[in-house]
């Protein structure tokens, strides 16, 4: 069958999995399955791809997947913000700085990655997984085996940690709202924090999930600081000898004004939910190409430094979230 034709199977059956109870249990979105489902495809597919399906895949990797994240703006609000109160956007802004930053140095000159591949895990790891290493690879212009990898190792430890919260949770002395907060700033997915809130009761998870979306709202801004900052010292030797040419990100903007009229604006729940959908079904199939386009010897070649790093990442948020949450919190 034509790409065309397979990867929006890919993303509904992906869509399809994520609503399913054991499925959603472990925390798992549809982007992480419609990258597994398209790998499977790409691997095992006879098929080789013409002109029109490559013309197809790149418009899911790329247009789709920009008009899918500005979609992704309209299940925010900046109500939710004042919801949880400022402690919580604090603990946000701590953990995403410092796993960004500890994430990058310790990615580039400590495990002598590639760069893209340590922005990326560290950007999926301190913000909202899969779809902020979608987001980031708008500006790093990344090879598709370097997503691949981020996206593997970030899943594996977000997954992890939905069997810890729970464990964490019999033991700490913490309020649900605290907890909640716990979670929220420092679960990968959206689908994780919900997952793990839910594991515990129904004031945790509503926190843990108001407190994950300010972390996704916060996408924006850091899309945007990381092209001025990449634009600014160039991607390498022959780039910072020649004149940049700054690559404005578009689609952020378009992120922020979808969340800002989701804020001001009572939307239909039929509307919302047909716009969570189309946001959804659009993310899936940009991964899903993302997924057929890459070759497993690729990713076993990257040996065992990406994992490490997003160990060491997940270590930090799981320990360092929890000292910050208790402090703040």
């Amino acid at each position: 069958m034509p790409t065309y034709i397979v990867l929006p199977i890919i993303a509904l059956l992906a869509i399809a999995l994520a609503k399913v109870e054991q499925v959603s249990a472990f925390g798992l979105s549809a982007l992480p399955l419609a990258i597994v489902f398209g790998m499977f495809y790409g691997h095992f597919s006879l098929r080789v791809e013409d002109e029109r399906d490559q013309l197809f895949s790149t418009f899911c990797k790329q247009k789709l997947l920009r008009f899918g994240i500005i979609l992704f703006g309209f299940g925010l609000s900046f109500q939710q913000i004042l919801a949880v109160g400022w402690q919580a956007v604090v603990i946000d802004l701590v953990m995403i700085s410092t796993i960004f930053t500890v994430g990058t140095v310790v990615g580039i000159k400590v495990l002598k990655l590639h760069r893209d591949v340590a922005i990326l895990t560290a950007a999926g790891s301190a913000i909202c997984g899969a779809a902020a290493i979608l987001a980031t690879e708008s500006v790093l212009k990344p090879k598709q085996q370097h997503i691949t990898i981020a996206i593997a190792t970030v899943v594996l430890f977000g997954t992890l940690a939905m069997f810890i919260y729970p464990f964490i949770y019999q033991w700490v002395d913490m309020t649900d709202q605290s907890f909640g907060i716990y979670i929220g700033s420092t679960a990968h997915e959206v689908a994780q924090a919900v997952a793990a809130g839910q594991s515990i009761n129904g004031e945790t998870m509503q926190t843990a999930v108001v407190v994950k979306l300010i972390r996704v709202m916060m996408l924006a801004p850091f899309i945007l600081m990381l092209s001025a900052a990449l634009n600014r010292i160039g991607t390498d030797s022959e780039t910072k000898r020649e004149k940049s040419v700054i690559a404005i990100p578009w689609f952020v903007f378009g992120f922020m004004a979808t969340a800002m009229i989701n804020s001001i604006v009572i939307l239909p729940e039929l509307l919302k939910t047909v716009l969570s959908f189309a946001s959804q079904f659009s993310l899936a199939m940009a991964m899903a190409a993302l997924g057929a386009q890459t070759q497993w010897a690729t990713i076993k070649e990257a040996g065992p430094k990406p994992l490490i790093l997003a160990l060491l990442l997940f270590i930090i948020l799981i320990i360092g979230g929890f000292f910050l949450s208790s402090w703040l919190a």
